[in-house]
């Protein structure tokens, strides 16, 4: 690779779609490699870092967004994480990109760079949320909420890898409730009220007796109706607030079950434990056993598809290619 003009992404306002642009490729500094991009996802988390209010605050610009990408080094498959929006430096979205060479995980040569792209950090969430976290157990019982979503369909998918007896999925849209279904969940719930009651109520007609864990992506109403439907010192594991950042979970259901309330972050887990996650993750994916809904666009294209996932307009995770 030579310093010769390249096509990127390029985020150049918070809060403004990017622009597709031509950039010099980048000079790795010490200790980084080039990789040659194959897969680039536009995730939730570019979206956030891109709007200039995060909790990473306003991203210094002009930047390449993309938190993860994959791609090929010295005759090498290769996962990689990056920092971009969340500090100064550029990501996935171009048609090279510098990376730490400590933090490339190889890929088998035989998966699929989209499909891995589409799994990647929510894959590796629900991964370890469920069994790291959530010491998700073989015979147990679990609600996903959020099912539809790329995180809610891994985990369904995970937790019957691991063995569960039953999968309740819990998911808003009819789209969201199908993606669910389709992952494989036992049961789907509608998540069309913010009735505490009536989410319980559907949970518990829905599990088969005490559910043991609940994934939660979402918080809010849905957190607070799942969690009465756990057993005594049941798990919830909550990674996300796409409802509510607060929910109504009441005293007097953690106190008379004494449940256990965890919370789960990709940011806390460390390089080694992620990667050895990412390769679970590209495994289950090359045997069939994993994967997500999601749509492959063009690199040039990247402006238009922006907007398309941030509104959600989409068949799934939108994952840019060269």
């Amino acid at each position: 690779m030579t310093s010769q003009p390249m096509r990127a992404v390029e985020v150049v306002e918070p809060g403004r779609p990017p622009r597709v642009t031509g950039r010099a490729e980048p000079v790795p500094a010490a200790g980084e490699v080039l990789v040659g991009v194959r897969a680039a996802p536009i995730m939730p988390l570019d979206l956030l870092c891109a709007s200039g209010t995060s909790y990473f605050g306003r991203p210094a610009t002009p930047y390449v967004p993309g938190v993860q990408g994959v791609g090929a080094v010295d005759g090498r498959h290769v996962w990689f994480p990056t920092s971009a929006g969340m500090r100064p430096g550029d990501g996935s979205m171009a048609e090279v990109a510098a990376v730490p060479a400590v933090d490339l995980v190889d890929l088998p040569a035989e998966a699929d760079p989209v499909a891995v792209a589409a799994l990647g950090l929510s894959a590796i969430a629900a991964y370890l949320a469920l069994t790291w976290r959530g010491e998700l157990a073989a015979g147990e019982q679990v609600i996903v909420l959020g099912a539809g979503g790329v995180v809610g369909q891994s985990a369904v998918q995970f937790a019957r890898i691991a063995g569960a007896r039953r999968v309740v999925a819990g998911a808003r849209s009819a789209a969201a409730q199908a993606r669910a279904a389709e992952a494989g969940a036992d049961a789907v719930v509608p998540l069309d009220t913010e009735d505490v009651g009536e989410l319980a109520s559907r949970f518990a007609a829905a599990a088969d007796g005490p559910v043991d864990l609940v994934l939660d992506p979402l918080f809010g109403a849905p957190a607070a109706a799942a969690a009465r439907a756990l057993r005594p010192a049941g798990r919830l594991v909550n990674l996300g607030s796409s409802a509510s950042e607060t929910s109504p979970i009441d005293s007097s259901t953690l106190r008379s079950k004494s449940l256990r309330l965890l919370g789960y972050t990709n940011n806390e887990v460390t390089r080694e434990r992620k990667a050895d996650a990412m390769r679970t993750v590209a495994a289950e994916s090359l045997a069939g056993r994993l994967a997500v809904a999601h749509e492959t666009v063009p690199l040039a294209d990247a402006a238009t598809a922006w907007q398309r996932q941030a509104a959600g307009t989409t068949a799934g995770r939108i994952v840019l290619v060269p």
